[in-house]
C-alpha cells in the first residue's frame, strides 16, 4: 500500500494501459481516481451512489499543506492503523526524513541495482507513447525491431533505479519480475515477454492491452453492470485468482484499474495486471506487510496477518461496485475507510440491491466475510450457485484442498473423529465442491488419494516454473506428514 497517486494520461496517450505501471507498494489514496471521474459525473458533496473519486482522505500527505487541527476529543476515537501505515511505507520506500532515520549514515550500504537482466533494450525495441504513469516509473507503448516477432507492439513498464531508493525496494523490483516469469500460460493473465536493465532504468516488457481498464467500462456504464454482465467479469477474474492461488502467489493489489481488456470489443478477454506488490506465500504461511489499495484492502491485511484470502476480500469489493456502482466501504479519510473495513457491513438495503437476487447477494457476502477461515476462496466462489451454472464454468482445483489435507493429517485422532462426524452434516452444496475436488485430484481406481496422485494434479495444473521450484518442497512437505 503506499502512497497512492492517480495515474495522469498525457495527451493522445492510449488510456487502456495505465494501469500496467501501477508500481510498487502503494497503499491507494482514496482520491486516485479523481481525474478519470471529473468527465463523467460531478464529484458528489456527501456519501454518492457511485463514490469513486472523492475529495483525498490524506490530501495534506501530497498537497504539502498541514493537516487540519487535531481534534482535542480524538483519544477518545479508536486507535487508527494509518498513522502506523505510514510510518511502514515510509521505511518501505526510503522516504523517512533524515532526522527520522532509523540507520546511522556510517551503517548505511551502497546499494547493488545490477539485477543480471539483459542489457539489450535499446536495440531490441523503438520506444514509442507514454501510456500511464504511476508512483515509481511509466508505462511506454514499444515495438519490436528484431527477431520473430518484429513489427509487434509492446507495453513496457520502465521503473528508473533512482526510484529504487532501499533494499526492499530493489526486492520488489526483482520479485515482480521472478512472478511474471513464473506465472505463465492463463489466458486472463497479461503475457510477460522478458526484462531487460541499464544504468538508468530496468524496462519490464509486456504484453500490450487495448482495450482500455475495467475501472473504464464499469464508469461507461454509469457504474452498473447486469447480473449476467457481471457474471461475465467475475469469472474471469475469479478463473486468474485461483490459478495465481494455486502457484503460490498472492496479488495483494487486485482493483479494477488492475484489469486490462484486450481490445475495445464488448467481449474481450480480461487479463490480471500489476504484480508489483505480490509475493509468494506457502499453504500455511501468513504474510504480515502492509500493502494494497485503501478500499479493497482486508481486514486480516490491516491486522497483519493474512494470505491468499486477503485477495478473494478484494474480488469481493470489486464484485459489489459491478453489482451496484457504489463502494461497501466508505469514509472521508483513511482512517474511516480502515475503520469502516474492521468494523462496518455493507449496506445491501438500498438500490439496486432488492431488486438483485437473493443467490448474487449471498455470492458478495461470501466474498466479503470478515474472517477468512469463512470467506470462500476463487475456486469455491467459481462453484457457487449464482455463477456454476453460466456457460458451463468448471471449478479449478483448489489450493484449500491441500491445506485442509495438511491440516487434517497433523490432527490428533480425536479430532480426526470430530471431523469425520462433523463431515456428515455438510450441506449438499459443499458435497458437491469436495465431489468436484477429489475428481481433480484423479484418485485411484479403488477410490482413495496417494501423494502420488497430489503430486501428478498439482504438476497438471502448474506452470513450468512452479514444477521446478515451488511444488517439490511443497509435496515434501505434505509427504512428511503421511
Amino acid at each position: 500500500m503506499g502512497l497512492c497517486t492517480s495515474k495522469p494520461r498525457a495527451k493522445n496517450a492510449n488510456p487502456t494501459n495505465s494501469s500496467s505501471l501501477n508500481s510498487h507498494t502503494h497503499f491507494t489514496d482514496p482520491n486516485a481516481d479523481e481525474n478519470l471521474r471529473k468527465n463523467h459525473t460531478p464529484t458528489p458533496k456527501k456519501s454518492p451512489l457511485f463514490p469513486f473519486y472523492t475529495p483525498s482522505p490524506a490530501h495534506h500527505l501530497f498537497s504539502g499543506k498541514s493537516p487540519a487541527p487535531a481534534n482535542p476529543r480524538r483519544f477518545f476515537r479508536p486507535p487508527s492503523p494509518a498513522k502506523h501505515i505510514r510510518a511502514v511505507l515510509a521505511r518501505r520506500h526510503g522516504s523517512v526524513k533524515p532526522n527520522e532515520a532509523t540507520i546511522p549514515e556510517d551503517e548505511v550500504v551502497t546499494l547493488d541495482k545490477n539485477f543480471g537482466f539483459s542489457k539489450q533494450f535499446e536495440h531490441k525495441f523503438e520506444v514509442g507513447d507514454e501510456v500511464g504513469r504511476g508512483h515509481f516509473g511509466y508505462t511506454c507503448a514499444a515495438k519490436l525491431l528484431k527477431g520473430n516477432l518484429k513489427g509487434q507492439h509492446v507495453a513496457v513498464k520502465v521503473i528508473p533505479k533512482a526510484k529504487m531508493t532501499t533494499a526492499i525496494a530493489i526486492e520488489d523490483v526483482r520479485r515482480e519480475v521472478k512472478i511474471l516469469r513464473a506465472l505463465t500460460g492463463h489466458k486472463n493473465l497479461i503475457q510477460f515477454h522478458d526484462a531487460y536493465e541499464d544504468s538508468d532504468n530496468v524496462y519490464i516488457v509486456m504484453e500490450l492491452c487495448e482495450g482500455g481498464e475495467l475501472l473504464d467500462r464499469i464508469l461507461s456504464r454509469s457504474g452498473k453492470y447486469t447480473e449476467e454482465d457481471a457474471k461475465a467479469v467475475m469469472i474471469q477474474i475469479l478463473n486468474v485468482v485461483a490459478f495465481c492461488h494455486l502457484q503460490g502467489v498472492v496479488h495483494r493489489d487486485l482493483k479494477p484499474e488492475n484489469f486490462l481488456f484486450t481490445s475495445k470489443d464488448e467481449n474481450s478477454l480480461l487479463k490480471a495486471i500489476d504484480f508489483g506488490l505480490s509475493d509468494f506465500v506457502k499453504p500455511d504461511e501468513r504474510l504480515n506487510d502492509i500493502v494494497g489499495s485503501a478500499y479493497y484492502v482486508a481486514p486480516e491485511v490491516l491486522h497483519r496477518a493474512y494470505s491468499t484470502e486477503a485477495d478473494v476480500w478484494s474480488v469481493g469489493v470489486i464484485a459489489y461496485i459491478l453489482l451496484c456502482g457504489s463502494r461497501p466501504f466508505w469514509a472521508r479519510t483513511e482512517s474511516g475507510i480502515f475503520r469502516a473495513v474492521l468494523k462496518a457491513d455493507p449496506s445491501f438495503d438500498e438500490p439496486p440491491w432488492p431488486s438483485l437476487s437473493d443467490e448474487a447477494k449471498d455470492f458478495v457476502k461470501r466474498l466479503l466475510n470478515k474472517d477468512p477461515r469463512k470467506r470462500m476462496t476463487a475456486a469455491q466462489a467459481l462453484g457457487h450457485p449464482w455463477i456454476k451454472n453460466y456457460k458451463d464454468v468448471k471449478v479449478p482445483l483448489d489450493i484449500l484442498v491441500f491445506k485442509l489435507m495438511k491440516t487434517y493429517m497433523r490432527s490428533s485422532s480425536l479430532r480426526k473423529e470430530a471431523l469425520r462426524a462433523l463431515s456428515k452434516t455438510l450441506a449438499i452444496e459443499e458435497l458437491q465442491y469436495l465431489k468436484e475436488q477429489f475428481a481433480l485430484l484423479e484418485p485411484n481406481k479403488t477410490n482413495t488419494i496417494s501423494l502420488e496422485n497430489i503430486k501428478t494434479a498439482l504438476m497438471k495444473n502448474a506452470t513450468d516454473a512452479m514444477k521446478e521450484s515451488r511444488i517439490p518442497d511443497f509435496l515434501a512437505s505434505v509427504s512428511a506428514l503421511i
